[in-house]
């Protein structure tokens, strides 16, 4: 039995910490809990961590979960008297998200969907953790095959033969692992299902649409749009993804649980606003669809209204406010240009 008393803080491994929805998960847990990150640079970034690592309560582990880890044994995880604590919870959003070393890694995302899973949630219960698989929208597949905005009870339909299935399927059967864990051996796991958020700390250069375009303005370059004038989604601000997180963690719900924006927004129309933003030239042109930047179902979010009074509030022009100040800082700009928006 690991529930022993918690000498100060609650202790949380982050497995997959440090990426971009990870590492934010790592500053918000920090002013609550201990936190141990666990991470191999598949796809996350060193610099996204870099400040944590002279927090006293942080500890960075670089290791590839699809094999097995003795957090116990490890010498930089002895202040954390693990052997006696235990571990609290456990976020597991270890898989490699980079779009354009997608190819070389379809084996790896395989592993992250497979045993990484299966190894977190062996922690889980080893230690009567709480567990918190971070899912995605694609398990519902094709917006055209679901227009409207999507309930959890939707089945969903992927190819598993395709060549995105080993994230597409991997994500389905990972959700199926967590499920049989819940059931059969009363691990304490919940499901999200992340649908497209953004905020500090994505990664740049990879083909993901708000920094690219973030990029691009900054730079007066093209702005491409993988689509055409048309092309809409949905775009949650990583805060309000963290608050659902810790809502979800701090209740009985379990899910599966869409977490995302349920407001349609046009891709032109977010281009123009991060030109107004960083004051750019740049035009905005339209390119063929590329394959990891296609439409994605809308998320119907009643659900997370209903069993965790969540709900995302933070206007478009806010967070992309944000994002741009983070990314002009990381690019060494210092004329920061601030807009104020109607009804802000």
């Amino acid at each position: 039995m690991h529930k022993k008393v918690i000498f100060d803080k609650k202790i949380s491994l982050v497995i997959g910490g440090a990426g971009f929805i990870g590492s934010n998960l790592c500053e918000e847990l920090l002013k609550t809990s201990k936190v141990i990150c666990v991470d191999d640079f598949s796809s996350g970034n060193e610099k996204n961590i870099d400040h944590l690592l002279s927090e006293p309560d942080f500890e960075f582990v670089n290791h590839d979960m699809s094999t097995e880890i003795d957090l116990e044994s490890l010498p930089e995880l002895q202040k954390f008297k693990i052997k006696f604590q235990g571990i609290q919870d456990i976020y597991n959003l270890a898989c490699p998200m980079s779009i354009n070393d997608f190819n070389k890694n379809k084996i790896k995302v395989l592993l992250a969907n497979s045993l990484v899973v299966k190894n977190a949630l062996d922690l889980a219960l080893k230690y009567e953790a709480k567990f918190l698989h971070f899912s995605s929208s694609v398990v519902y597949g094709d917006r055209s095959k679901n227009p409207g905005k999507i309930e959890e009870a939707e089945i969903g339909k992927s190819d598993f033969l395709s060549s995105r299935s080993s994230y597409d399927e991997g994500k389905r059967f990972a959700e199926t692992m967590v499920m049989n864990y819940r059931r059969e051996a009363s691990v304490d796991a919940k499901i999200i299902r992340v649908f497209r958020t953004y905020g500090p700390k994505m990664q740049l250069f990879d083909s993901q649409i708000i920094p690219d375009f973030i990029n691009a303005a900054l730079e007066n370059k093209p702005i491409t749009i993988y689509g055409d004038e048309n092309f809409t989604t949905s775009l949650c601000y990583i805060s309000y993804l963290l608050d659902a997180v810790n809502k979800i963690m701090d209740s009985d719900f379990f899910g599966p649980v869409n977490i995302g924006s349920d407001v349609e927004i046009n891709l032109t129309h977010v281009a123009n606003k991060i030109k107004e933003l960083t004051n750019s030239s740049s035009e905005i042109v339209y390119k063929k669809e590329l394959e990891f930047l296609s439409p994605l179902c809308f998320p119907d979010i009643n659900l997370a209204k209903k069993s965790l009074g969540w709900l995302p509030i933070v206007t478009l022009e806010k967070g992309l406010q944000e994002t741009v100040h983070h990314l002009q800082v990381n690019k060494g700009l210092k004329d920061i240009r601030t807009i104020q928006f109607d009804n802000e």
